[in-house]
């Protein structure tokens, strides 16, 4: 190759910004003898790079694949310019308004250099909780404001001693730039605290902790994003005690392993799930676990047989884990239905009584963020809440407005009632917030408000559009309607649902969409849930539905779902069910059965529902699974965990043709289920056939649909695909039979994904004049 002097001109877009991208691209630029110079500029950053063509071509290459762990590279452009003959290469000074353009990074995981240095006796920061470079440490959750400064985050209250400050303004170190850099001198410290606020074990808090844990206490931890209740995971007494104080029933607890071989120990995981439990997010992640361990297994998850497991994120999570228990329970510090608590006092007081100590420190969360869960399905990432760790990393929906060829309004997407989040979009990046939670409360909305106008501030963004779901009731909708200068759209709620599963998946349409949930306002006034519909993001047109059953008593058959079998039976054999002796019947009891029957045959707070999550629990409690439960999805949880995979039988249904469009009908499924339980088949076997039945229903009805319309896409979306089994059964079917199959994997299937498709068409409404 020619030794000629030559010039390229490259522009990098992405998360490139706040996360040692440019002293990277200095010290890389040193090694390979390039000269020229690096600045920040709106969205990304340029470089101006001379030297051989050999050196330029290897210094390309490696900008693209040393690029630091945290950072992002959306798009990547290099132009020819003549030679200026730089005499050595520097960081630039960037402009005002390119910090004002910057993504701010997600809270990254504890990196290796840094674990290094805290194992060091001789470095000054030899266990030191707090450490941090610009590879790793908190971001999303102590910024304030931008430009991402040190003065715009938690801590402007610590000022760098001299030694930080020199590492801070050094290009060639690790922490040039590092915003959150501290050590022991001027950084934050801890503080145990007993279940009164007062301190104890002044100067060995971690090694007081540990004992505590090893001792069976419940300690509430002060992590990146909130509090954490922590106990030994392997201490049944200890669990229990944290259940019953919690009253958590028989919610799952999140587990936090020392090291992916402890977690091998406890599940088992494939490659793909150590891969994802060992990226800088740190998830939490569902896996399956390993009969016959020493573990208060019941307690940590009596419903199925899956763990949901995170390795340690913070210096001081690895400093507990090192010499503590292996293995800790460590799930939100909060009260039941209340978002997390995030700040010192609330902590305290509110997890008095739960806690029996209290490990914090002195640097503010400015933002609440639960940690994050997920999955793995067939190799491929599923999240099923996302939050640390992701957030705010942006979803690219430039595809699904790809063909507008005027300027895209800035929308606010304000999300559902349960499983919260909203989303605020910026040209062709949408920025999904954090999990909000459930909308139930004065506290939670108050993070939701609160989360908008920080999203706002940091993005520096005024939206244009208020997308909102159509539910009246919904807090969220509420919120939309209080706001001033918006133009204001609601969008109904499946619709969103399959939006948001093509746009992570940058799919135009048209598509087959299926939509299976809970709950969701339909277009007709009735809660919708089991729904199949065609269209793309200018409209979608419902095609197929399951037959209307009553709801009786509204939300109380979602907290009971013996009423939904009851709904169903009624459906099917009418009011009189005397001669039906079901074991949950009894159980029950005749006069609470009577009145729910005489509820639906009025139709007194019954209102009608679609819902393919309603029928789940509803064949749940008729099984003898689940009457009352304790937690969301405990029922369909119970159902699935209980089915038989390995036979072929199906039960028999009926799809109706009703004017130009279909309904399904599963009075006789029920009768056949029916028949089984009271003949006493095994659960195993009608859990399997109905989870059978219902998948072959879905690939019925969309052939049905593909041979009136030609579309060969289907998008799935709703909280019923979260169930893995039927997912799995769905797309065999679908593709054994020739349909390109759409799943959720960047956003939660759930409601936590909805706020994604609301935002997409309600600028695609708006821009095609669609939206009164």
């Amino acid at each position: 190759m020619s030794n000629k002097l030559t010039r390229y001109l490259i522009d990098i877009n992405g998360i490139v910004q706040g996360v040692g991208f440019r002293p990277f691209v200095y010290n890389l630029a040193r090694s390979c003898h390039i000269r020229g110079w690096v600045n920040n500029f709106p969205g990304g950053i340029h470089i101006d790079a001379e030297g051989t063509e050999e050196s330029l071509i290897s210094f390309i290459s490696r900008l693209k694949e040393e690029a630091p762990p945290i950072s992002f590279i959306d798009s990547f452009h290099t132009e020819f310019a003549e030679p200026v003959g730089y005499a050595d290469f520097e960081i630039r000074e960037s402009s005002s308004e390119s910090a004002h353009e910057a993504f701010i990074s997600a809270d990254v995981s504890v990196c290796e250099d840094c674990l290094r240095e805290m194992n060091d006796h001789n470095n000054k920061r030899y266990r030191y909780p707090f450490i941090n470079c610009t590879n790793c440490g908190p971001r999303f959750t102590i910024t304030a404001g931008i430009p991402y400064d040190r003065i715009n985050t938690t801590m402007h209250a610590f000022p760098m001693c001299g030694q930080c400050a020199e590492e801070y303004h050094d290009p060639s170190d690790r922490r040039f730039h590092a915003q959150p850099i501290a050590c022991k001198k001027c950084g934050p410290s801890l503080f145990l605290l007993d279940s009164d606020g007062n301190r104890i074990s002044e100067g060995e808090e971690i090694e007081k902790t540990i004992e505590l844990l090893n001792e069976g206490w419940i300690v509430a931890v002060k992590g990146l994003g909130g509090y954490h209740l922590a106990c030994d995971a392997r201490n049944g007494s200890a669990v229990r005690k944290l259940r019953k104080r919690k009253n958590r029933d028989g919610k799952p607890f999140a587990l936090m392993a020392k090291d992916i071989e402890t977690v091998m120990k406890y599940c088992f995981v494939s490659e793909k799930e150590s891969e994802v439990l060992q990226s800088v997010k740190k998830p939490i992640v569902l896996l399956d676990r390993k009969p016959r361990t020493v573990l208060a297994a019941d307690s940590i998850s009596p419903d199925n047989d899956k763990l949901g497991i995170m390795l340690p994120y913070t210096p001081l999570h690895c400093l507990l884990l090192a010499d503590g228990p292996e293995l800790l329970v460590m799930t939100s510090g909060n009260r039941s239905s209340e978002p997390i608590y995030y700040k010192d006092n609330d902590a305290i007081r509110g997890l008095r009584g739960i806690a029996d100590y209290f490990l914090v420190n002195n640097r503010e969360i400015f933002i609440r963020t639960d940690d994050s869960v997920t999955a793995v399905f067939r190799d491929k990432e599923c999240l099923i809440r996302r939050s640390r760790g992701y957030v705010p990393f942006p979803v690219d929906i430039s595809s699904a407005l790809g063909d507008l060829d005027t300027r895209i309004p800035s929308a606010l997407a304000c999300g559902g009632e349960l499983k919260n989040t909203f989303c605020i979009t910026k040209g062709g990046k949408a920025f999904l917030s954090h999990h909000i939670g459930d909308l139930e409360n004065i506290e939670t909305l108050s993070s939701f408000e609160s989360g908008i106008e920080h999203f706002k501030r940091i993005f520096s963004v005024a939206p244009e559009l208020a997308a909102f779901d159509k539910h009246p009731d919904y807090l969220s909708t509420k919120y939309a309607g209080s706001l001033a200068g918006a133009v204001k759209i609601p969008i109904q709620h499946h619709h969103a649902h399959i939006a948001a599963c093509m746009a992570e998946n940058n799919v135009k349409g048209p598509v087959i969409g299926v939509a299976f949930d809970g709950t969701g306002y339909g277009d007709d006034g009735q809660i919708w849930g089991g729904e199949f519909f065609t269209g793309n993001y200018s409209g979608f047109e419902r095609q197929a539905h399951f037959e209307y059953v009553p709801l009786p008593g509204g939300d109380a058959a979602i907290k009971e779902p013996w009423r939904m079998a009851l709904s169903y039976l009624v459906k099917t054999f009418g009011e009189d069910l005397a001669p039906y002796k079901l074991p949950f019947l009894c159980e029950i009891g005749a006069e609470r059965t009577d009145i729910v029957i005489q509820q639906i045959a009025k139709g007194i707070n019954a209102p009608l529902t679609s819902s393919v999550g309603r029928l789940f629990d509803g064949v749940s409690a008729l099984i003898g699974l689940c009457n009352v439960i304790e937690y969301e999805g405990q029922a369909a949880i119970r159902l699935e965990k209980n089915a038989d995979t390995s036979g072929n039988d199906l039960y028999t249904y009926e799809i109706e043709r009703v004017g130009a469009a279909y309904k399904i009908i599963v009075r006789q499924m029920i009768s056949a289920i029916f028949e089984d339980v009271t003949s006493g088949a095994e659960k195993s076997y009608i859990s399997g056939t109905f989870h059978r039945t219902v998948a072959r229903i879905v690939l019925d009805v969309c052939e049905l649909l593909r041979e009136r319309s030609g579309i060969n896409q289907v998008a799935l979306s709703g909280g019923v695909f979260q169930n893995r089994l039927l997912l799995g059964l769905i797309i065999d079917l679908l593709e054994s039979s020739g349909f390109r199959v759409y799943t959720h994997s960047k956003v939660p299937a759930n409601d936590g994904g909805i706020s994604l498709g609301q935002a997409v068409l309600a600028i695609r409404k708006y821009m095609e004049g669609n939206h009164e």
